[in-house]
């Protein structure tokens, strides 16, 4: 859904166990600014050291001006992916913002079904997948549509900075209690049930996953895909960007989408100020400019 900082649980240890100091902090932000795009406000120096502490401990380090060290470095070793999953998280759920799946089937899906010629392409992109539950909210969207699938070229890209939850993403296995979000109709049509170890989860069933390509990516990054796209989500990801890096963002994705191709984002973003290339045509759905 959109990768947001890390803030679920708290920190008892806070100013005990480290030394954790000004220019340290200072250090981190802008470090998770630059593998990120994230911008850390000041508040978040304990949940910064929260998280972090973890890291310390696994490595052995007696302080952070030690894992500062580290990082600066070492910027090409595995510690910096520990650091950038540690720092981020991706709170989501299975369609979540359902106002975003209403629109996607009557304004998007609907009308390539009218179509109906047998050469349709829909590509959609994911962006920011977290642990999968957006990307396959989509699929279940397209799968229960009036498209067929048959017929229409369907490829959904779904991407993440984050390695730990690509990995859930691909299994596509989840608690129950999170499938609890989902119509019962849809869940009996593309879940199975989980027995004996697998009691009390649900496994996406293998159709669902066949059409979406799960792939790691920073969007502060170079892209490989060429698109272009019909769709793109990214939705609760840009709030934690500055207006640059925001600006930069949303134009790479004007450049990669269709004209009149639409762009989803959260319940508290907008484009206002950020992007002329772009009209607000539903909440907080945006379609692109010819």
């Amino acid at each position: 859904m959109g990768r947001v900082l890390k803030s679920e649980d708290g920190c008892s240890d806070w100013n005990r166990e480290f030394v954790f100091t000004d220019k340290d902090f200072s250090v981190l932000r802008k470090l998770v600014n630059q593998y990120t795009g994230i911008s850390l406000s000041e508040a978040k120096r304990e949940l910064v050291y929260c998280r972090l502490s973890r890291r310390l401990r696994h490595l052995n380090l007696k302080s952070f001006k030690n894992y500062c060290e580290l990082l600066q470095d070492n910027k090409s070793n595995d510690e910096i992916i520990h650091f950038t999953n540690a720092i981020t998280t991706n709170l989501t759920a299975f369609f979540r913002e359902s106002h975003h799946f209403d629109f996607l089937n009557r304004h998007i899906l609907m009308p390539y079904a009218k179509r109906g010629n047998g050469n349709q392409r829909l590509r959609i992109w994911s962006a920011g997948c977290s642990t999968g539950e957006e990307p396959y909210s989509i699929a279940m969207t397209i799968m229960d549509s009036r498209i067929v699938i048959d017929n229409t070229n369907v490829r959904i890209l779904a991407t993440d900075v984050d390695s730990s939850v690509l990995a859930t993403a691909r299994a596509g296995i989840y608690p129950l209690e999170k499938l609890k979000s989902i119509p019962p109709h849809k869940t009996q049509r593309w879940f199975l049930k989980g027995s004996k170890i697998n009691t009390g989860y649900g496994q996406v069933k293998p159709a669902l996953q066949e059409f979406i390509r799960f792939r790691e990516l920073n969007l502060m990054d170079a892209w490989p895909m060429r698109g272009p796209f019909d769709v793109i989500f990214c939705r609760n990801v840009v709030i934690y960007f500055n207006k640059e890096t925001q600006r930069e963002l949303i134009d790479r994705f004007a450049d990669l989408l269709m004209d009149d191709g639409f762009l989803f984002l959260g319940h508290s973003e907008s484009l206002f100020k950020v992007s002329d290339r772009f009209r607000l045509v539903s909440q907080t759905v945006y379609q692109k400019i010819k």
